[in-house]
């Protein structure tokens, strides 16, 4: 049998090409938009104990921190490098904020939390942490907190009235341990957490606010009610010693603060925040130095307030919600931890036994092979996590 070779009018080809390339144009642009919206793309995430959650991609981040939602559903992203996000309400990026602080991103340290006024639907205030580096001398830095005004148009997003408020004190070689997270109480008071910068004994240095929790007025100004009032500029400030590197701080419905902290090898801790008692660190921790030196437990110095729960091997704490939704309705009351060693979200239950003593236990924990960096609940109950590091993804848990 013979075969003829048939040609293809060179009109015929051309309409051919125009029709592959319209499709492929179509195909590209369809892909794009599923890539940008990530609404269908799915993320499983098994529990301990045989739950299996799933998760809808959001966006993506180049290191994500903090996230925290406005009350329209926007919502407010950190990258450490020094970008600002503004998310619309399907938590889709719409704007880069402009007039953001410049960071220099070293170690741990750069553009931090972000949070916003109890009453930012009237003064649209937020507040955000960062590094500052020391101007005589860039190996020596420091967290600080700003107040500013976010203004948000048809056209982008933008700082104006930016005041500094508080910094750590002081500023200390090393790009560690800065901790810089930030909640407002129920009556309206400035809650920052603030590490001992690696240093250990500024724990318990009250001439310093590291490794202090602090209490401040919304304006900066500090609390004539706070522990250590008049003993000085600093002192003042202090509401908790003896922390170490607190990264996530939160109340729960009855008004209760909580602050875990991330330990040293092993012993992370989830503690029930105090007015003016002192956390222990360096003297005791429920872990160990890195070295292997041995450090005391809690149980071993009862005068220091031990954890309501701590992490043998660790977990290593980062964001932290205790939820007040309804969407989930079962973990109402639940804490919910960013883990970065363990890749994981821990949810953790709070109880109190007879006595009205605290009894906490990790209800379980679900992982997908990512560290998470942040927890964060909208106005309407939904829970979003971000993943860690470089493509850091934002995933909206499903019901």
């Amino acid at each position: 049998m013979q075969f003829t070779r048939t040609t293809i009018p060179t009109a015929f080809k051309t309409v051919t090409r125009k029709k592959l390339a319209i499709a492929a144009a179509v195909l590209a642009t369809s892909f794009t938009a599923w890539a940008q919206s990530g609404s269908t793309m799915q993320v499983e995430m098994k529990g301990s104990k045989g739950t299996m959650l799933t998760g809808d991609v959001r966006s993506t981040f180049d290191s994500p921190w903090a996230m925290t939602f406005l009350p329209d559903g926007h919502s407010l992203v950190t990258e450490k490098s020094g970008t600002l996000w503004l998310l619309d309400k399907n938590q889709q990026k719409r704007f880069e904020v402009s007039n953001v602080p410049r960071v220099t991103a070293m170690g741990q340290g750069g553009l931090g939390d972000v949070i916003i006024h109890p009453e930012f639907a009237t003064n649209d205030t937020i507040y955000i942490s960062y590094i500052e580096r020391d101007k005589q001398n860039n190996e020596f830095s420091g967290a600080v907190i700003e107040r500013a005004t976010l203004a948000i148009t048809d056209t982008g997003a933008s700082l104006s009235d930016r005041k500094l408020i508080w910094r750590q004190s002081p500023k200390m070689i090393g790009n560690g341990h800065y901790s810089h997270r930030m909640a407002f109480s129920p009556d309206g008071h400035l809650f920052i957490t603030s590490g001992e910068r690696q240093k250990f004994t500024p724990a318990q240095n009250m001439a310093m606010n590291l490794g202090k929790i602090v209490r401040l007025n919304a304006d900066g100004s500090v609390p004539e009610d706070n522990p250590f009032y008049g003993q000085g500029k600093v002192t003042e400030q202090i509401w908790t010693l003896g922390h170490r590197n607190p990264l996530g701080i939160d109340f729960d419905e009855q008004g209760n603060l909580w602050a875990h902290e991330m330990g040293p090898a092993h012993g992370d801790e989830l503690n029930n925040i105090e007015r003016g008692r002192n956390y222990g660190y360096p003297a005791v921790s429920q872990g160990d130095h890195y070295s292997g030196v041995k450090i005391p437990n809690h149980e071993d110095y009862p005068v220091f307030k031990a954890p309501e729960l701590a992490w043998v091997p660790a977990i290593s704490p980062a964001g932290f919600i205790i939820y007040k939704g309804n969407k989930f309705g079962d973990w109402k009351g639940n804490g919910f931890i960013g883990g970065l060693s363990s890749k994981a979200l821990v949810r953790v239950a709070f109880n109190k036994d007879e006595k009205g003593k605290w009894s906490l236990e990790e209800a379980e924990r679900y992982e997908w092979g990512k560290r998470v960096r942040e927890v964060e609940q909208d106005g309407v109950g939904n829970i979003y996590v971000l993943e860690d590091k470089e493509g850091g993804r934002l995933i909206k848990l499903n019901e």
